[in-house]
């Protein structure tokens, strides 16, 4: 099969113009057509890597979730949730229709926006599924209930539904993740762009969330007790937050949150800290403003990574395979665009030491052109992405053999 080197392809792409000085609107690039023949690129530790697309969607891929075999689940934002049959196969197959049994809209008519999933540690015991999303609100301005609800996956079908978390206080309707801890008890993001929730103890926006797995509220949780304060609360000060994981081996949490315009950021996630938003950001407001006279202030956490400009970051993930030795214990970050110029995005490499301590980072697969939503590692030791927008679609990433360099 023909390959394609991606210094190839940036010669093609020259015709992409961005608009004139002064727009607004659609700033950016155009995105590369991809097609399914792989595309090689060339990286700093790894050497070259292959890019294949596998399959495509018609919603955006928002999460990507293997299963204990080969089988992916896939959450679609604003759609169901997707099974791909052998995703690790050299053909894999997308199931035609969504898993019977994910809500689609509220019992008062709102519709039901899924944003992510996540299952129990003992799945294969229990068959528990959880999931967050957003309950759309009729008044425009993308205004929402944000809740977080579990099921039962058997048989190719949810059923049991139960509500854990919910509010009636509305909210911009923003993005969340789901991830169970190693002490068994769910964490989920939610975001507060705008106003005050993020230092709110009163509202669940703008935070880090810790539950039990049947919805109660852990008795060690920081706020538990304290006047007037949401219980379910474990860290505040949050912004946008898209990205939720685990670190092999030590159990610490790391998010992603999107800034304004720049000012994106990793946090390492400590019980009762406060991340500062909205009185402290790397960021600026979208019209060149500063947000703050100082990114971090007294009291508040520092990020392990920032970027400026911005990144639009997303899903990450630490690599922990063998199929990659030059990037074992690496975090990848999915990025959206850079420095608000539409059709920049990529997956970020960022290089810890022991300490959680960053030494160097590397920007992949920028010259695709796409808006990179989520990245996981399979059960075979590769790495799979989801892109969106132009094209909705699963990647695989591998490493290419020597023979073939």
């Amino acid at each position: 099969m023909p390959m394609l080197k991606m210094r190839h392809l940036a010669v093609l792409t020259l015709l992409c113009a961005a608009p004139a000085l002064g727009q607004t609107m659609n700033v950016g690039l155009k995105s590369v057509t991809m097609s399914s023949e792989p595309y090689i690129f060339e990286t700093a530790e790894q050497r070259d890597v292959k890019v294949t697309l596998l399959l495509k969607f018609t919603k955006t891929p928002y999460k990507l979730l293997f299963m204990d075999n080969s089988d992916l689940l896939v959450a679609e934002r604003g759609g169901g949730i997707r099974v791909v049959r052998g995703a690790t196969s050299a053909t894999p197959e997308l199931d035609p229709t969504p898993i019977e049994g994910t809500p689609t809209k509220r019992e008062t008519g709102e519709p039901f926006e899924l944003l992510d999933i996540a299952l129990h540690p003992r799945f294969a015991e229990n068959n528990l599924i959880y999931f967050s999303g957003n309950y759309i609100l009729p008044e425009g301005q993308r205004q929402a209930h944000f809740i977080v609800m579990s099921g039962k996956l058997a048989n190719g079908r949810i059923t049991d539904l139960k509500t854990l978390v919910k509010t009636d206080e509305a909210s911009f309707a923003g993005g969340s993740r789901l991830q169970f801890g190693m002490d068994g008890k769910l964490y989920i993001t939610t975001g507060a762009p705008f106003g005050d929730a993020a230092q709110r103890l009163d509202s669940i926006y703008g935070k880090i969330l810790r539950i039990n797995d049947d919805g109660s509220i852990p008795s060690d949780n920081p706020f538990v007790g304290q006047l007037g304060a949401r219980g379910e609360i474990y860290t505040l000060g949050h912004r946008d937050q898209i990205g939720l994981t685990m670190r092999p081996g030590t159990g610490e949490l790391l998010t992603t949150e999107h800034g304004p315009n720049g000012g994106d950021e990793v946090n390492l996630v400590r019980a009762g800290a406060n991340y500062g938003w909205p009185n402290y950001s790397y960021g600026r407001q979208y019209d060149g403003s500063d947000v703050s006279d100082l990114p971090v202030g007294p009291g508040t956490e520092r990020p392990l990574v920032a970027w400026l400009p911005s990144i639009a970051p997303s899903g990450l993930g630490f690599y922990n395979g063998d199929k990659f030795p030059e990037w074992k214990g690496n975090l990848f970050v999915t990025s959206a665009r850079r420095g608000e110029i539409n059709n920049t995005g990529g997956i970020e490499r960022v290089v810890f030491n022991d300490k959680l301590q960053e030494m160097r980072r590397e920007t992949l697969f920028a010259d695709l052109r796409q808006r990179f939503r989520d990245v996981a590692e399979g059960p075979d030791g590769l790495l799979y992405a989801t892109i969106e927008r132009g094209t909705n679609a699963l990647l695989r990433i591998e490493p290419v053999p020597p023979a073939e360099q």
